[in-house]
């Protein structure tokens, strides 16, 4: 396999290149991006951002009460349990996420290989290189935990609301799992087609839907307006004092009312901060916490209603509708975390910690918008395991949250580190509210870990399965490159001695390079064949810089070497399309345009054997390095990956001890 994306962590250091020049480590969210209004953007942020957390009320409070650790529907721990859901969706969200990790954008990107990416750009500018792999390490595993928590939150979400059916239709309960299964073949099935036209869709339906379960929830306050005095977080204090064994098993299912909570930062490039805050503060968050003192004021008034009060709050000519509702509501969560386990795949593809994969645009006019077909059909196929497997979702809600809050408590040591570090407040303050963080994370973390013998352990398997795969390709790309490093030939001392004894063609020739040094294997092995070289010769090597996007005037560098030889460095962000033609064809300083029918690009294919050297170790079990071997072999073409023409690529193959 060609080398010919550079790492983020080999990449050149940042503040060294014009491309990292021209990207300031922090700029203002993209509010009124693409020019579009904040409102426009506010609601498209209600439609995609808050689905998740949106159908929450759909499980969260019932199974605080009927779940593996039941409490008894009686004032005291209703009191409690609400109050406990209030203060959590005003700390975690509010205040951690809204306040404060929403202003840590990388050029307007969130979410963790964003936020890791920015604070490890900064350290390294910074000389705090120390602390620059402990973020990389954290960063990892939060992706990790998110590929866990986008298998789960489709399976639990589908489920919870086509569930409704038992409430509405008690005769129809056997059809429930066949309906979400339905449901969700067909979700993932039309991926492909791309998500413009349903996106114009979300906003408006998840409108009506915090609109409807808001309205459902006053009609109940009306009946039971006591229930408003459980805001008052003594209620929560008092919960924890009445019986802190079972208060603190509660927070394990407390804790679903904010899954979903990292896609306000995961989601802030689409939208920005301005929008999502506005979403959250003057919709989502009102009408959770109105749909949430309901429920709680039905239980006061009718215990029994904890079988399901969410469906049951409506009466009972509404709750068929209600279904299909909260059903598009559901969709519309899991095409949102689908969606965004796409973007994390081609971030981690850019930043050199997965191969290559084939990535569809499926828009002419967004760029965001891509359909990862592997990731697709392997979110499909472990959904349908895990809901036939679990087979309802209050058996998956024992799985759900322990990704989620391993997330939340690895963010909030990374945002330790951005106060501290990186932003350079207060001790006192940073201090202060980074323990409150870690302290609150913390303990929904620990109360989650407790339901790992009861399916916690599927979203943590899934974890360590792509922890895996991010830290072996990274771990395996470095010892390529240094295997590379010892064979290859030196810049100055190949143009000294081999131009003048070839025979020159016509036309222009690019090799493509993992670095900015030496010769690359596809040169020299085109030499070696063919005895001739163009008349121009680009060597061309990509770097993934630590920013989301590189100016279009900073993303190429052009050297003239002589006799003919250019070096060609072409930065991008880690958001950005690799289109090479088209780079080079916006380039003239390297002999000129370049005609596309004359130029031909030579890729080298490496294929990795054992060592045969004596005492040379790879840095990697022998088992590890089979895996990462496979790997190589089955990662999708550099020609499409990297857009070149197929009727002007030539590949050279060669072997590579490592």
């Amino acid at each position: 396999m060609d080398q010919t994306l550079t790492l983020g962590a080999a990449s050149s250091a940042p503040g060294t290149t014009p491309a990292a020049a021209a990207s300031p480590s922090s700029a203002p969210a993209h509010d009124g991006h693409h020019g579009e209004g904040l409102a426009t953007l506010a609601l498209g942020a209600i439609g995609v951002v808050f689905g998740d957390i949106g159908t929450s009320p759909l499980y969260a409070l019932k199974e605080s009460f009927i779940g593996a650790h039941p409490l008894a529907v009686d004032p005291a721990h209703v009191f409690g349990v609400l109050s406990l859901i209030f203060w959590t969706m005003t700390l975690i969200v509010t205040i951690k996420y809204v306040f404060v990790i929403l202003r840590a954008d990388n050029k307007g990107e969130g979410g963790s290989l964003a936020l890791m990416a920015l604070i490890g750009r900064q350290l390294n500018a910074a000389g705090g290189r120390r602390w620059a792999g402990t973020i990389m390490m954290m960063g990892l595993v939060a992706t990790a935990l998110f590929y866990g928590d986008a298998i789960i939150t489709p399976a639990v979400s589908v489920l919870s609301a086509v569930e409704g059916l038992q409430v509405a239709a008690p005769g129809a309960a056997h059809f429930v799992l066949p309906i979400a299964i339905a449901i969700i073949v067909g979700l993932f099935a039309i991926q492909s087609r791309g998500t413009a036209a349903v996106g114009r869709m979300f906003g408006p339906v998840m409108v009506i839907y915090f609109i409807v379960i808001g309205v459902m929830g006053a009609i109940q306050i009306a009946q039971a307006p006591q229930v408003l005095a459980a805001l008052n977080p003594w209620y929560a204090l008092n919960f924890f004092l009445l019986d802190p064994g079972l208060a603190f098993l509660a927070l394990g299912s407390v804790v679903l009312a904010v899954t979903g909570a990292e896609a306000l930062y995961a989601d802030m490039g689409h939208f920005g901060r301005r929008a999502i805050s506005l979403a959250w503060l003057y919709c989502a968050f009102p009408c959770l916490l109105i749909n949430y003192l309901g429920q709680s004021a039905l239980l006061l008034r009718q215990p029994a209603a904890v079988e399901n009060p969410f469906f049951l709050m409506a009466p009972e000519a509404l709750r068929l509708p209600l279904v299909v509702l909260a059903t598009l509501a559901t969709i519309i969560a899991s095409q949102a975390v689908i969606s965004g386990a796409y973007s994390v795949t081609q971030q981690a593809i850019q930043l050199g910690f997965l191969p290559r994969l084939a990535i569809r645009h499926t828009s002419e006019k967004a760029a965001g918008q891509i359909y990862v077909p592997l990731v697709n059909w392997l979110l499909l196929a472990l959904v349908i395991l895990l809901v036939l497997g679990f087979r309802s979702s209050g058996a998956l809600a024992a799985a759900y949250g322990i990704a989620v809050t391993g997330t939340m408590f690895i963010t909030a040591c990374m945002t330790g580190v951005l106060t501290m570090q990186v932003w350079k407040w207060p001790k006192l303050a940073a201090g202060t509210l980074t323990a409150v963080f870690l302290v609150v994370d913390g303990a929904y973390f620990a109360s989650n870990a407790t339901k790992v013998p009861d399916g916690g352990w599927f979203p943590l398997l899934v974890a360590g399965i792509c922890f895996f795969v991010l830290t072996t390709w990274a771990r395996g790309r470095q010892i390529m490159r240094e295997r590379l490093a010892e064979d290859s030939m030196p810049f100055d001392l190949f143009l000294d001695s081999v131009p003048g004894r070839v025979k020159r063609v016509a036309g222009a020739s690019v090799f493509l390079a993992s670095t900015v040094e030496g010769i690359p294997p596809a040169l020299l092995h085109n030499l070696k064949h063919n005895h001739v070289l163009h008349e121009r010769v680009i060597v061309l090597t990509v770097m993934t810089e630590a920013v989301p996007h590189v100016a279009a005037h900073a993303r190429r560098e052009v050297e003239e070497l002589g006799h003919g030889f250019y070096r060609m460095v072409v930065h991008l962000g880690f958001m950005d399309e690799a289109n090479l033609p088209a780079e080079l064809a916006a380039e003239t300083r390297a002999g000129g345009p370049l005609r596309p029918m004359e130029t031909s690009w030579f890729l080298s294919r490496q294929t990795l054997i054992p060592s045969a050297r004596p005492g040379r170790r790879s840095g990697m079990a022998v088992w590890r390095e089979a895996f990462f071997a496979w790997m190589v072999r089955n990662a999708s073409s550099a020609m499409q990956f990297f857009h070149l023409p197929t009727n002007r690529v030539i590949e050279l193959g060669s072997q590579l001890e490592i």
